[in-house]
C-alpha cells in the first residue's frame, strides 16, 4: 500500500500535514420533489466546478461498538469527529490500483475542519464483500489518525458505507463552494446494526455552502424558493437513525422532522 500526496475535488481540504483549516458549513435538506428544482437554481447562480463538476462519492465510516461518535451527532454536541475512507466514482472489478482518502472531520459548534490522507490500495478491497474489513489495516489506522491528532478511546470498526450523487459548484459572486448531494443510498456493515435491509435508499437531497463564515451569499439566500432551511443535516446521523428506526419507520425515509408529502 502507498501513501501518495492528493490529487483531489476541490471542495475536499487536504491537510495531513499542516495544521487544518477551519470552514463554516450550512445544510439545506432539499425535498424530493424539488430535486431537479435544486439543479436548476444552483446552475443559474453558481458555476460548475471546472475540474470535478459532478462524481459519485462513496465512505465508509468508522465508529466504536458503543456508535459514539453518532451518538455525539445527534445529541447536538459541541465537538464531534467523524472517521471515514472516502473514494470517488465506479470501483473497476478487475485488479487495479485506486486511490482512497483516510478523513477526519471535525466539527466545534458552526466551525468544520478536515484532515484527509490519500492511499493507493487494490481495487478488490472496495469490492462490497470486503469493505467490512476496514478497507486498510487497523495499525496504519490508528496510526495516521495519531498524525491527525486524535486518539479515540476505544478500538475503531467499519459501521456503514454511503453512497451518493455529487454536483460541486462556485457561487458567482463571492466563489463560496457549494455541493448538491442526492440519491443517497447505504449499506450496513456492522453486525450490532444488522437488520433484514442490506441496503437502503434515502429520499431526497441535501445542498451543502462551504465558506469562511456564516453568512450566506445574496444569491443563495433564495434558496426559500426549494421549501428548505438550514439544518443539523448528517448524512452519517441520517442513515443511522434509518437502520435504527423500525422496519416500517419514516425514520427509513426522511431525516428527523422532516416528515412531509413528496
Amino acid at each position: 500500500m502507498k501513501i501518495e500526496a492528493a490529487n483531489t475535488p476541490v471542495d475536499e481540504t487536504v491537510t495531513s500535514t499542516a495544521m487544518p483549516t477551519q470552514r463554516f458549513e450550512r445544510k439545506f435538506f432539499v425535498l424530493p420533489r424539488n430535486i431537479g428544482f435544486a439543479h436548476t437554481f444552483l446552475r443559474q447562480v453558481c458555476r460548475p466546478d471546472r475540474e470535478y463538476p459532478k462524481n459519485r462519492v462513496s465512505s465508509l465510516y468508522f465508529d466504536d461498538d458503543d456508535l459514539d461518535q453518532y451518538m455525539r451527532s445527534a445529541s447536538g454536541d459541541f465537538r464531534k469527529d467523524k472517521v471515514r475512507i472516502r473514494w470517488y466514482d465506479a470501483v473497476p472489478d478487475h485488479h487495479t490500483t485506486v486511490p482512497v482518502f483516510l478523513e477526519l472531520k471535525s466539527r466545534q459548534g458552526f466551525a468544520s475542519s478536515k484532515q484527509r490522507q490519500r492511499l493507493m490500495i487494490t481495487s478488490q478491497q472496495l469490492q462490497p464483500a470486503n469493505l467490512g474489513k476496514g478497507i486498510i489495516d487497523k495499525t496504519l489506522l490508528m496510526e495516521t489518525l495519531a498524525r491527525f491528532g486524535h486518539f479515540p478511546e476505544s478500538p475503531l470498526r467499519p459501521i456503514i458505507v454511503i453512497s451518493y450523487q455529487r454536483h460541486r459548484f462556485n457561487e458567482m459572486q463571492t466563489g463560496v463552494r457549494v455541493s448538491f448531494d442526492y440519491d443517497i443510498s447505504a449499506s450496513v456493515i456492522a453486525p450490532q446494526l444488522g437488520r433484514r435491509e442490506r441496503k437502503i435508499r434515502l429520499a431526497g437531497g441535501v445542498i451543502e455552502v462551504k465558506g469562511p463564515t456564516l453568512e450566506l451569499p445574496v444569491t443563495l439566500r433564495r434558496m426559500r424558493l426549494l421549501d428548505t432551511d438550514w439544518s443539523r443535516f448528517s448524512k452519517y446521523g441520517y442513515c443511522i437513525d434509518a437502520y435504527l428506526s423500525e422496519p416500517d419507520g419514516m425514520a427509513l425515509f426522511w431525516p428527523a422532522g422532516r416528515v412531509v408529502e413528496t
